[in-house]
C-alpha cells in the first residue's frame, strides 16, 4: 500500500492550471488557492484590463499569464487550447468557473439570452473539457498527483433544482453535472479525474438580484443551516482537494458546497 504525508497529498508543485472566470468571486479565490498549493496559473479572461488575480498569484511567487477569449464566442473558445499549447504549456488542471446569468419570466425568456447562457455555461465547458482532456491523455501520470490531470467544473444547486426566472441557467448547470459524469466515465481509468463543485447561495455579483430582494433574501437565508450565505473563500480548500492527490479516488462526483441547504 502506497502512502504520502498530508502536505504532499495537497501539493500542486510544478503543475499548471487553466482557469476560466478567475477575475473575481469564486473563480478568483480558486485560482489563488491553486497557486498557494504550488501551481502556476493560466487565466482566461475577456480582456486584460483586470489584473488583480494575476498580481495576487505573482505575489505568491508563482507564474501567471492571461489568455484572452470571449467565451460567448464558439470560435474564440475553439481556438483557445491550441493557442495555449502552441506556447508550450502543459495543462494538468482545468477549472471551468466562468458563468453568466440572465433572469426573465419563463414565458418571456428571449432566445438570444437563452442561447448566450448555454454557450458560456455549457458549450464552452464541453469544448474546453474535450480539448484539454485530449491533451492530458497524452501526458505521463504525474508523480505529484498520481494521475494525468484533474478537471473541475462548476455546477450549481440548479443542477438539481429548477429555480425561478432562470430556465437557461438551470438547463446549463443541469447539463454540466451530466457532462462531468460522462467525461469521468471515459477518462477516470485513463488517469484523468473529472468532478464538479455545486455552490449554494454565495455572495457574488451573480446573485445581486437576490441579495437586493428583501423577501427572497430573507426566505433563502432562513433555509441555510450554516446561518449565512457562502463566500468565495469557502471554495479554496474544495478546489485544491479535487485537484490534488488527496482526491485520487474521486471522479464523476458533483460536490455540493451550500452550507447544508440541500440537506434541509
Amino acid at each position: 500500500m502506497s502512502s504520502s504525508n498530508l502536505p504532499d497529498m495537497f501539493s500542486l508543485e510544478g503543475h499548471t492550471a487553466l482557469v476560466t472566470g478567475g477575475t473575481r468571486g469564486i473563480g478568483q479565490a480558486v485560482a489563488i488557492a491553486l497557486a498557494e498549493a504550488g501551481a502556476d496559473i493560466l487565466l482566461v479572461q475577456r480582456d486584460e484590463t483586470s489584473t488583480k488575480t494575476l498580481d495576487a498569484i505573482r505575489a505568491l511567487g508563482r507564474t501567471a499569464s492571461i489568455y484572452t477569449a470571449d467565451l460567448s464566442s464558439a470560435e474564440d473558445v475553439s481556438k483557445l487550447v491550441p493557442r495555449i499549447l502552441a506556447d508550450g504549456h502543459q495543462i494538468r488542471i482545468l477549472v471551468n468557473c466562468a458563468g453568466i446569468q440572465r433572469r426573465h419570466p419563463c414565458e418571456k425568456f428571449p432566445d438570444s439570452d437563452f442561447n448566450q447562457v448555454i454557450q458560456v455555461n455549457l458549450n464552452s465547458v464541453f469544448t474546453l473539457c474535450r480539448d484539454v482532456g485530449a491533451h492530458m491523455l497524452q501526458l505521463d501520470p504525474s508523480p505529484v498527483t498520481g494521475r494525468r490531470g484533474s478537471i473541475i467544473n462548476f455546477a450549481s444547486l440548479l443542477t438539481f433544482q429548477g429555480g425561478l426566472t432562470v430556465p437557461a441557467y438551470a438547463a446549463s448547470k443541469g447539463a454540466v453535472g451530466q457532462l462531468t459524469k460522462s467525461f469521468a466515465n471515459e477518462w477516470t481509468a485513463r488517469g484523468i479525474t473529472v468532478n464538479a463543485i455545486a455552490p449554494g447561495y454565495i455572495e457574488t455579483e451573480m446573485n445581486t438580484a437576490l441579495l437586493n430582494d428583501p423577501e427572497r433574501l430573507a426566505s433563502i437565508s432562513a433555509r441555510i443551516p450554516a446561518g449565512r450565505w457562502g463566500s468565495p473563500e469557502d471554495f479554496k480548500g474544495t478546489a485544491v482537494y479535487l485537484a490534488t492527490k488527496a482526491s485520487a479516488y474521486v471522479s464523476g462526483h458533483v460536490l455540493i458546497v451550500d452550507g447544508g441547504w440541500m440537506g434541509r
